[in-house]
């Protein structure tokens, strides 16, 4: 038997969505995947609140994604604003500037995460192109304040890109009611299928921007003249092509968003905010403390845990011999102080508890005893209760 996967992505995923993996291989041209990807596409548009963008699924990892984003809008010599934080903001900035892009950062120590006024009053300098925030940082567990950080983005006329990698269909996201230009994520997380695709929806003043770009894209494999008109092929029911789509994890794809829509967005959001509540009620019964410096801060996506004194890295090993597979940290000035626990995509009432007897029996195992064994589990079934 396995041990129960709670990484923060990739995730488990639906016997359905295996299931679309398993059967025969369909080529491109195939009638039949021609109908599924023109669907896909429909239902990201949907997933993303997005009636008036443009879906791109391409062949990649949530890397990709991020590069598909900013390739397309970045030419040699803009300005662009990082909103910072962590790990995968970092990596942002490095994408930009390999495209020539001139960075800024609004910075918050980690754990925290730079608030609307902090990046209005940089914006408010001028001369910036585009903003980027990163929606849920997988390193630190911060959601950030993107409706209104979006907000002071329209007011001065800058594009936005927001890295939902870790949050779309998770966390709670209107693209068009928030104007967001951009909204990017891969398949492996909260979308709930395996590893292997590049997500994003485009807003129609991001596509005019691009279409009005002085240089062609640095990348091939990133520009999106050689994405769009398959996009529109398929979603017309027509085949087209540039590069051979991965058809089989498109069908899976197909399969996953059918299940997120028939569940809902709002009751999806919902459940994820549960689920995060029985988690931190949980954390905070054993004594533990969050990375993210406060709860509207707290990602519902996943948790980042402090260890506690006298307590190391070794606790992920102890907590997967007791059937639940965690991560380690990974923001680089902390790595080794925290450890993260994933909850989202199909995650139920009984993999939290699952989870929280094994981190805590975990915990006992190394001598770190805070509270009466047990503690955990009650306070995260009482939160489920609620």
């Amino acid at each position: 038997m396995r041990d129960l996967l709670m990484i923060p992505g990739p995730v488990d995923v639906d016997a359905e969505v295996l299931q679309a993996l398993s059967a025969p291989v369909l080529g491109h041209l195939d009638a039949g995947f021609i109908a599924t990807f023109g669907r896909a596409l429909k239902r990201l548009r949907e997933i993303s609140l997005a009636p008036s963008a443009q879906p791109f699924v391409v062949s990649g990892s949530g890397t990709l994604a991020m590069e598909l984003a900013v390739a397309n809008l970045i030419e040699p010599g803009d300005r662009a604003l990082v909103v910072n934080t962590g790990y995968f903001s970092d990596r942002m900035a490095h994408i930009l500037e390999r495209h020539g892009a001139k960075v800024t950062h609004v910075r918050a120590p980690p754990g925290g995460a730079p608030d609307a006024a902090q990046v209005e009053a940089e914006l408010a300098r001028g001369g910036f192109k585009l903003m980027t925030v990163t929606h849920v940082d997988t390193s630190t567990a911060v959601l950030a304040p993107v409706e209104s950080l979006l907000k002071v983005a329209n007011k001065h006329g800058v594009l936005s890109v927001v890295d939902g990698v870790c949050a779309t269909a998770g966390e709670a996201f209107h693209q068009d009611a928030w104007g967001a230009d951009v909204y990017l994520t891969a398949s492996q997380k909260a979308v709930g299928v395996p590893p292997g695709l590049a997500l994003l929806t485009v807003s129609p003043r991001a596509l005019d921007t691009w279409r009005k770009r002085k240089a062609p894209v640095a990348s091939v494999y990133a520009d999106w003249a050689e994405w769009l008109p398959v996009m529109e092929a398929y979603e017309a029911g027509k085949p087209s092509y540039f590069a051979t789509p991965p058809t089989s994890l498109i069908c899976a794809l197909d399969v996953s968003l059918g299940q997120i829509l028939a569940e809902g967005l709002e009751a999806r959001f919902e459940r994820h905010r549960r689920m995060a509540r029985a988690f931190r009620a949980a954390w905070s019964a054993l004594g533990l403390r969050l990375l993210p410096t406060s709860e509207a801060l707290a990602a519902n996506t996943l948790s980042a845990v402090y260890y506690p004194e006298g307590v190391d890295a070794s606790l992920v090993g102890r907590v997967k011999a007791q059937g639940a597979a965690i991560a380690g940290g990974l923001h680089p000035e902390l790595k080794t102080r925290y450890f993260r626990v994933g909850h989202m995509n199909r995650v139920t009432t009984g993999d939290v508890l699952v989870t929280v007897g094994a981190v805590e029996r975990a915990l006992h195992s190394g001598g770190y005893r805070a509270s009466a064994s047990g503690t955990a589990v009650a306070a995260a079934q009482a939160a489920l209760s609620t």
